[in-house]
């Protein structure tokens, strides 16, 4: 049946009806004052979302643009970096700062495991002279179903003194609390297209004053990444370049219906999902990747046993019209993941979990009791 698509992946995520239809009207001038004002609004909101005063800024981008940006504008050829790697994208990261000639020092965990602290706090401690001028961090490792403790490790890094903490926020920032002031956090980024609930496109990077003052003397090279130029034009309510106007039209309509639901539902209902996913994959016998207690509340992902990986995900897209996300690298086939971040209800988890048992038996997956998923999913829900 046409148009019966239903996301249950990291992103892109289901965007709401009253998002689309924003999206559908007819372009502006984006030198206008009419875009001038949406400018404004948004800016505003994105400030409310991220729980800060310090500049948000609008790039045309993906989360790993932005992320490049994040990196780059604050730091100079050379310099040395720690970057934390438990998954695809904690990797990407140290991968850029690579690539920019940076001195890169991973702290790696294990897919699936969370990043330790206390690895952190060691190599920032030892570090007398101050060499250290970053700390690249993913929140929500969206390839592993991994979050890590930023707030622990960020407070390692303010002991420090001297190093800019730079997180990727990508699948965290909507679904779970980045109080990005009261944290201190310097740099963070993330999507359209994760818990915006809008398509994807935009990149948004929050920059706090320690990361501005080390701008004025990083020396990497940047032109359209350039968060100075964004800076200076956002006073004003405007791009430094054309931007893709009806997805502003789609993040205004995106914003107000946050703010409708307020923060602390939003993380809510984003925590009660993870918990009644987590319930149902684990009722129908099958392993789960990432302990309790450094679970995302993005994405779960799956260690089925027994049952093909990618039978899984080709069945629920083929008989249900329901997209699960596979794994990565070396957890490609051996992993799926289920997104329940942005746009996503109750309902919704209820719906891909009925089609997950129905598939499990026609993949003659044993072991369950058939409506199990579906119990644990319901109990879960009833007493939140």
């Amino acid at each position: 049946m046409d148009d019966k698509l239903m996301l249950m992946i990291p992103g892109p995520t289901p965007v709401p009806e009253q998002v689309l239809l924003a999206m559908a009207k007819h372009p502006i001038g984006h030198r206008s004052a009419d875009f001038g004002k949406i400018m404004a609004e948004v800016t505003a909101n994105l400030k409310w979302l991220h729980q800060t005063q310090n500049d948000v800024l609008i790039l045309t981008a993906s989360g790993t643009g932005v992320m490049e940006a994040g990196i780059i504008n604050f730091l100079s050829p050379g310099d040395r970096v720690l970057v934390g790697s438990n998954g695809k994208f904690g990797e990407r990261w140290a991968e850029v700062t690579d690539a920019y000639g940076l001195n890169t020092e991973r702290i790696t965990a294990e897919w699936g495991k969370p990043l330790d602290p206390e690895q952190f706090r060691l190599a920032l401690e030892a570090d007398v002279d101050k060499q250290i001028k970053a700390v690249v961090i993913t929140h929500s490792e969206t390839s592993t179903g991994v979050i890590n403790d930023l707030e622990t490790i960020n407070r390692h890094v303010k002991a420090h003194g001297k190093a800019l903490i730079i997180v990727d926020t990508v699948t965290s920032l909507g679904a779970t609390n980045v109080p990005v002031d009261a944290w201190g956090l310097d740099v963070v980024a993330s999507g359209s297209q994760k818990g915006y609930m809008i398509p994807p496109g935009l990149g948004f990077v929050a920059v706090g004053a320690k990361a501005w003052e080390a701008y004025k003397t990083a020396k990497l090279p940047r032109y359209y990444l350039d968060l100075g130029k964004y800076r200076k034009d956002a006073a004003k309510n405007t791009t430094p370049f054309t931007p893709p106007i009806n997805l502003f039209f789609a993040l205004q309509a995106a914003l107000r219906m946050m703010q409708a639901e307020g923060l602390e539902a939003i993380f809510a209902r984003h925590h009660r999902l993870l918990a009644a996913t987590r319930a149902a994959v684990q009722a129908m016998a099958m392993p789960l990747l990432a302990a309790d207690e450094c679970a995302s509340p993005a994405i779960t992902a799956v260690m089925p046993s027994g049952v093909d990986a990618e039978q899984i995900r080709s069945v629920m897209k083929k008989r249900f019209d329901i997209v699960l996300a596979g794994g990565q690298d070396h957890l490609k086939g051996k992993i799926f993941r289920i997104g329940h971040l942005g746009f996503v209800s109750d309902r919704d988890v209820l719906t891909a979990i009925a089609a997950l048992e129905a598939t499990l038996q026609e993949l003659g997956h044993e072991g369950f009791t058939s409506g199990a998923g579906v119990a644990a999913a319901a109990k879960v829900f009833a007493s939140h």
